[in-house]
């Protein structure tokens, strides 16, 4: 657990990368809460830069820092658009809420819908800040909530207009590149996280039972089905080779596994719950399954398939 907990650590301590944020990540299709109407970063009214706070209600370091966040909002909000953005991975409304009342959050709450600005803006793990100035450039982005954070929240309220930085977001180039070995023949991809068992276990220990059980029945369904191309990928967040190397012992399976780079196949898939087994043919999605508590009905779906 302290080695789990030391890589969590070190990948929260990533800010800057390598590639520039494209600003047409201000017209990607965002969801508000709760009334699941759908907006985007260039539906903010007014002139103002832009405070974007990636969270999750099962992230413990993201509830650490929700007081820090309403203080911010309470003293900058006429000044700077703050948005608490819930990045929509095994998430329950209701928990949502619960986080929202506990708190007294009084700034607008949106979901990353599809996970397409986390992509675009180089989220690597929660919580995760993101300051945008009036120009639509991203000029800070940290994992901590501290006193360089408050720095330039304040230069942007006062008016300085900061130089861009950089993200690491993925360009269409490596998109392509990154998607081409799924958009020809059938393959089965089935998608988990390598923290989802044991991250989850306390917060949310349905979901972790359910990725336990799923990541230990793999191999079984891969016998049952030797003439099918499987593979697997972990999500990126909070996830190295290391991590990797430890779930692929600690779940033995012929299912190759790989790392989802930079959260590309989660965001083109749509995958927003974890395990999830997809059928894929020739890039299009022919089944999506997220339910393994019958693996021989997985199977029977399967074979049955043309």
């Amino acid at each position: 657990m302290l080695l789990r907990r030391i890589i969590v650590t070190c990948l929260a301590l990533i800010c800057f990368s390598t590639f520039a944020a494209d600003k047409s990540y201000q017209d990607i299709v965002l969801k508000t809460y709760p009334d699941q109407q759908q907006t985007s970063l260039k539906n903010i009214a007014g002139d103002k830069p832009i405070y974007l706070k990636f969270w999750a209600t099962w992230c413990q370091p993201c509830m650490e820092q929700m007081p820090h966040f309403e203080e911010l909002q309470k003293k900058y909000q006429d000044k700077v658009n703050i948005l608490a953005l819930n990045i929509n991975i095994n998430e329950e409304q209701p928990k949502i809420a619960e986080v929202i009342s506990r708190f007294g959050l009084t700034m607008p709450v949106w979901l990353d819908n599809e996970g397409e600005l986390g992509v675009a803006l180089g989220l690597v793990g929660t919580p995760y800040s993101v300051l945008i100035n009036r120009a639509g450039e991203v000029v800070y982005t940290s994992h901590e909530s501290d006193a360089n954070l408050d720095k330039f929240i304040d230069m942007l309220a006062n008016g300085q207009e900061l130089s861009a930085q950089t993200t690491d977001a993925p360009s269409p180039e490596q998109t392509a590149k990154l998607l081409k070995p799924w958009e020809q023949g059938e393959h089965l991809l089935f998608f988990t996280a390598t923290w989802c068992d044991w991250y989850l276990a306390e917060s949310r220990p349905e979901m972790s039972q359910a990725c336990v059980a799923a990541q230990k029945d793999l191999d079984k369904l891969a016998q049952e089905l030797p003439n099918k191309a499987w593979h697997g990928v972990v999500n990126h967040l909070w996830t190295d080779d290391k991590a990797l190397a430890d779930f692929k012992q600690l779940y033995p399976s012929r299912v190759d596994f790989s790392i989802d780079e930079l959260g590309v196949l989660f965001n083109h898939f749509s995958i927003r719950n974890i395990p999830t087994l997809l059928w894929v043919k020739d890039g299009k999605v022919i089944e999506r399954i997220t339910d393994f508590s019958q693996p021989e009905q997985i199977v029977a779906k399967l074979k049955a398939a043309p």
